[in-house]
């Protein structure tokens, strides 16, 4: 059996919309649960450590550029890889 016969028999089979569903079900849930932790779990963890703030907090995991702010806005715009 040759590859594209394979590739037409995966493809009338439905498998196709079967990995599409899965894809975007898969992104959706991405987004609810970075929702989730951002917005709901990581404040009230803050709060109980005593007001800590984490949307700041990171470790460069690179050489900070000279001139850089040293935030983590500016680090993210120059690309340095840091652990947030």
């Amino acid at each position: 059996m040759g590859m594209t016969s394979e590739f037409k028999d995966f493809i009338s089979k439905g498998n196709v919309v079967d990995l599409a569903v899965g894809v975007i079900i898969g992104a959706a849930f991405g987004k609810i649960v970075d929702s989730l932790v951002g917005d709901i779990m990581m404040p009230v963890i803050g709060r109980i450590l005593g007001g800590l703030d984490f949307s700041n907090m990171f470790i460069a995991l690179a050489d900070i550029p000279a001139g850089n702010a040293g935030t983590y806005a500016a680090l993210k715009t120059a690309g340095v890889p840091m652990l947030a």
